[in-house]
């Protein structure tokens, strides 16, 4: 009787071979001037992040949680950080803010929305 565990909490030390990942893209800044909305980066990400060749599947795979400003995005294990710059630039361009924000690597696993530092010059364009 001990070795069924199936009406506890389920255990996750068997299926710990497929190592997750957790990336965290940092909304703040845009966040709080009102440009972005969390809410809708996280359905589009919901929608966009294909496991297995398919949109909107996720699955067990993929769980996306957020707080008010940070959108975190756990995987598991081949599931690569550019992919995630490459949706978030996706989904600034649907939302024309591809002109204000860019995408930077902070760490080895966030990446943060910023706006593009105007010189005062204004000479050079990126």
């Amino acid at each position: 009787a001990a070795a069924t565990t199936t009406t506890m909490a389920p255990k996750k030390t068997q299926k710990s071979k497929k190592s997750q990942v957790k990336f965290v893209i940092d909304c703040s800044q845009p966040v709080e001037d009102k440009v972005l909305d969390v809410a809708s980066f996280m359905k589009f990400l919901h929608d966009r992040i294909k496991v297995n060749g398919k949109a909107g599947n996720l699955g067990d795979q993929v769980s996306i949680s957020s707080d008010k400003t940070k959108v975190t995005v756990t995987a598991e294990s081949p599931f690569s950080k550019r992919y995630l710059k490459y949706l978030t630039k996706k989904y600034l361009k649907k939302q024309q803010l591809r002109d204000y924000l860019h995408v930077v690597a902070t760490l080895k696993t966030t990446y943060e929305l910023r706006y593009f530092s105007i010189n005062a010059e204004g000479d050079e364009e990126e």
